[in-house]
This record gives structure tokens, C-alpha cells and sequence, in this order.
């Protein structure tokens, strides 16, 4: 015989069932109402669409990734502009002295000139130069061209003991001695673009040397095969060095002739570039 259910305990039951699924029915709606995105979009027949639409399925750009949530903005920073890379330097521009030296595993190739030797790549400009003094009667001689190292450095220290003979203090031996005889490494000879010329009737390196005729045409026309007065009279302040008038050095037409017309030195146009 089956059990009698009376209609009073049925209630109660019920009730209970109902009060056991009332808060998580509450929580799901609550959380719907906070996250409608979450209820898929109903189609046609007011069911739930299973497969995305070609719009939901395409890439995002990163613009629409950047404001997709809601209150959060994405800044990127801009690519830095890459540095201009700088433009190598001729090698007849190369600046040399104390404060620019040489290394001392420097290397040239090397023409033989008479007197001497001097860069291969600048040896015909010094060759059509000396031939158009001679055309004009002059006599110009080449009492120093290329010199190694070890030249220069016993150049400089003789130098200095000559100052020391005549009284110097050694500070002050070396660095008169560097006025004149610049250290090895310093020497723009060791470049084998610098020059020293002379009039054959007249070779002292002293200043008198200017007034030979053979220095006033190179003061007036060196430019024209690109070579300048490396260390003029009124800028011995700049480069250093004291007055040589009889220091030229090749640096190519174009920049000779702007040297030249602008009245400046190396340092100074080198500074301009």
C-alpha cells in the first residue's frame, strides 16, 4: 500500500526548495545586470548564436585593443628618430695635433717626391705645384716631407736639450719645445700631407723665410693645388704651433681655396663643417 502524502508536508517541502534556490538565482541576475556582455546575442529564432559573425572573428587593430575596456587608455610612445650617422671625415681633411694625435700603428702609402716622400693619393698636386713655381724661375726645395715615429721623436727631445742647454727649466723645455717640434703622434708630417719648402738660396726655417720669393708666390697660389700655410702668423693661438712660413699642407682645392679667402686655419674650418 503506498504512503499517504498529506498536502500540509508537500508545502513545506516546496517552500524549502524554493528558499534554497532563490539566492543563487538572485547572484546570476545580479551578475547579468552587471555583465550584459556575458549573454550571448540571441539570432533570428531568439536562440543564442553558437558561431561568432565574421566581424567578432577579424583581427583587432591595435587602436580598437587600446579602448576595447571600458576607463583604460593606452599611450604609446612615438619610435625615436634614429641618429644621423656622421660622415667620415676625407683623409685630407684629418685633423693632427696635440689635442687630435695619431695612433702609433698609423700607416700611409707612401710616393717618393724629391727630397723626400709624401702621400701617394696627394703627391701629383705637390708635383704640378713645385713644377709651376719652377716655371716661373723660382726655386723651391723640399727640405722635409714624411716622417716616421721614431723621426719625430727625435726631433722633438733634440729640441728640448737644446732648450735645456740654454737654460730652460725641463717644464719649460718641453713645452717650448712643443711649440715648434711637436711631440711624435702630433706631428702632421707622420700624416704624409705636410710639406716643408724652402727657397734654395735662402733654407733657414726662420721667419725671414716669408720674404723669399719663393714663399710669397706659395702664400699667393698654394690654394690652387690645394695646399694652405698650415701655421699662419695670427693664429698661433689656435693651432698651437708658432709661425712656419714654411709649413704647407694638402687638404684638397676645394677646402684650400675656403681656408685661404676666409683668411682662417685648419681648426677653424674644421669647426665650421
Amino acid at each position: 500500500m503506498e504512503p499517504q502524502h498529506s498536502p500540509r508536508r508537500s508545502r513545506e517541502k516546496s517552500r524549502r526548495w524554493l528558499l534554497a534556490v532563490l539566492p543563487g538565482a538572485a547572484c546570476v541576475l545580479f551578475l547579468l545586470g552587471l555583465f550584459p556582455h556575458l549573454v550571448p546575442p540571441a539570432n533570428a529564432q531568439g536562440r543564442p548564436d553558437a558561431t561568432p559573425s565574421s566581424s567578432s572573428s577579424a583581427p583587432v587593430s591595435s587602436a580598437t585593443e587600446a579602448t576595447a575596456a571600458p576607463g583604460i587608455s593606452v599611450e604609446r610612445e612615438p619610435s625615436p628618430t634614429p641618429s644621423p650617422t656622421p660622415a667620415e671625415t676625407p683623409w685630407y681633411l684629418r685633423l693632427v695635433n696635440q689635442d687630435h694625435p695619431l695612433p702609433r700603428d698609423f700607416t700611409v702609402e707612401l710616393a717618393d717626391i724629391p727630397g723626400g716622400r709624401f702621400d701617394a693619393r696627394a703627391a701629383e698636386a705637390l708635383s704640378q705645384m713645385l713644377s709651376a713655381m719652377e716655371a716661373q724661375g723660382l726655386s723651391p726645395v723640399v727640405c722635409s716631407s714624411f716622417r716616421t715615429w721614431e723621426d719625430q721623436e727625435t726631433l722633438h727631445q733634440n729640441k728640448i736639450d737644446r732648450l735645456l742647454g740654454e737654460g730652460y727649466s725641463p717644464k719649460e723645455a718641453a713645452t717650448e719645445a712643443s711649440r715648434w717640434v711637436v711631440p711624435a703622434g702630433a706631428s702632421e708630417h707622420q700624416l704624409g700631407l705636410a710639406v716643408d719648402l724652402v727657397s734654395a738660396g735662402y733654407q733657414m726655417l726662420v721667419e725671414e723665410q716669408e720674404n723669399t720669393p719663393e714663399q710669397q708666390w706659395l702664400m699667393e697660389n698654394c690654394a690652387t693645388y690645394g695646399f694652405i700655410l698650415r701655421y699662419p702668423k695670427d693664429k698661433t693661438d689656435i693651432t698651437g704651433v708658432g709661425y712656419e712660413p714654411w709649413h704647407y699642407r694638402y687638404v684638397g682645392r676645394e677646402a684650400a681655396q675656403a681656408i685661404w679667402e676666409q683668411g682662417i686655419c685648419l681648426e677653424e674650418y674644421e669647426d665650421m663643417q
